[in-house]
Formats: structure tokens, C-alpha cells, sequence
């Protein structure tokens, strides 16, 4: 019997490599990925994943070629797998409505947002940041694959606790935050957010930290707008026939 072999596209990583340790696979920038199959499409109809929230993961996961851990991966690089995924499997056309209009994206005119100074400069993936207001100083970290499910299964456990109660931006801050004016103690850091983090001081923050984070532009033109707008992921973007 003749030997299969599926092609293969090499995807470039916006962090290019520069917040993983120099050993991890990762470092080099970019990964391999495989065209998508009939048993990737098993895993977008698996309804025990999409019913645990995992049927992307594990589909990216099996389309992946390079060994490493993909719980390592930053939140900005894993959202450029995303896209390539989507290409590799249904093409570079994204159509959806957006303001009751038929729209239609060209996925793989997508780039990298421009490699910030802060990034390019770090030994690891640590930053800091003075709160403009209150004027602490703080240390903080971009959010791996890792963190984002430690993140998700502390708001399950706090909504059994409240079902009221969604302290997302919080919950996402004790993730991220290493230290506050040199304090690394874990209990310390929760007790600042929750108690001391001043509004203004937690946007400034955020806003920091989305500049400073590796990612893709994932905005579009609307037709007849000159203004950028997020572009929809819906259930259309890994099921077009939906």
C-alpha cells in the first residue's frame, strides 16, 4: 500500500518566540500544522467536547505537528493557531453578518500586531508597569493556555459558591499580576486586587497589558465604514455550513 502523507504549512507565532524558555520548541517563532481531515471534523461534532468547552483545543492540539507544550502557549499565539486552523480546514473566506450585512474576510490577510519594544527587549515573560494613579508598582505576566484554565475553572468554583457573582476582570488580574510593590506572596496579591486596585489604576492596566501582549489584528473594515471593529468569531468561523 502506497504511503499517505498530508501537506503541511509552517504558522508564525506574533510573540515570535520571545517569552518561551530558549529549550521549548516554541522559542524558534513558529510551529508546523497539518491540513485539516474527516477526523478533525469528528472532533468539531464531538458534543462531549463542545458540551466541556474543550472542542478547540483539541482540535487545534490534533492539527499541530511540532512536540511541545501547548499549555505553554501565549493567548496571542495560540489566537494566530486559530486562524490558521481555520484556513487549513475551510479556506481563507470568513463570511457572517455584521450590522444585518453579509460580510466576508479574507483570513489570511491577518497579520501579527507590530512586536512591541518591551517585548523584544524581555528574558522572560515579565513586565512592569506603574499604576498611574495610586503610583504602585507592578509586576506582571501575559496569559498562557495554561493560565486561561486555571482562570476558567476559578469562576466555575466562585459561581458555585454565588451564582450572582462574576468577578471576571479580577479573577483574570490575580492571574496576571506577579507582585505589587515587590510583594510576590499569592494571598497579598488577591488582597491588593480585590481591596486597593482602584478602577482607573485596573483599566490602565488592562490596557497595558493588551499593548504589550503578542497577538494577531483581528479587526475588519465593514463595508462603507472607515473604522476598524472586532471581527465576529462565531459558530460560522470552524462551521461554515452551519
Amino acid at each position: 500500500m502506497s504511503e499517505f502523507k498530508l501537506p503541511t504549512e509552517i504558522v508564525d507565532l506574533p510573540s515570535q518566540g520571545k517569552l518561551y524558555a530558549s529549550d521549548s520548541p516554541l522559542a524558534e517563532g513558529k510551529i508546523e500544522m497539518k491540513y485539516m481531515t474527516a477526523k478533525e471534523e469528528d472532533i468539531l461534532t464531538n458534543q462531549a467536547y463542545i458540551r466541556d468547552g474543550i472542542v478547540l483545543d483539541k482540535l487545534l492540539q490534533s492539527l499541530i505537528v511540532t512536540k511541545f507544550n501547548y499549555s505553554d502557549l501565549l493567548i496571542g499565539d495560540k489566537n494566530a493557531i486559530m486562524v490558521a486552523a481555520r484556513i487549513l480546514g475551510y479556506g481563507k473566506d470568513y463570511k457572517f453578518n455584521y450590522a444585518s450585512e453579509e460580510q466576508v474576510v479574507d483570513l489570511s490577510q491577518i497579520e501579527p500586531l507590530p512586536l512591541t519594544d518591551e517585548v523584544k527587549k524581555a528574558e522572560s515573560n515579565e513586565f512592569s508597569f506603574t499604576l498611574p494613579s495610586s503610583e504602585n508598582k507592578i509586576n506582571f505576566k501575559l496569559l498562557t493556555h495554561k493560565d486561561e484554565k486555571k482562570i476558567e475553572q476559578e469562576l466555575k468554583g466562585l459561581s458555585k459558591i454565588n451564582k450572582k457573582s462574576s468577578p471576571i476582570v479580577t479573577t483574570r488580574l490575580k492571574h496576571q499580576i506577579l507582585s505589587v510593590n515587590g510583594e510576590d506572596e499569592l494571598p497579598k496579591v488577591r488582597e491588593f486586587v480585590d481591596n486597593f486596585l482602584l478602577a482607573q489604576d485596573s483599566r490602565a492596566l488592562r490596557e497595558e497589558i493588551k499593548r504589550i501582549g503578542p497577538d494577531v489584528d483581528l479587526t475588519f473594515f465593514p463595508e462603507g465604514s472607515d473604522r476598524r471593529v472586532d471581527i465576529p468569531i462565531g459558530l460560522s468561523f470552524f462551521w461554515p455550513d452551519i
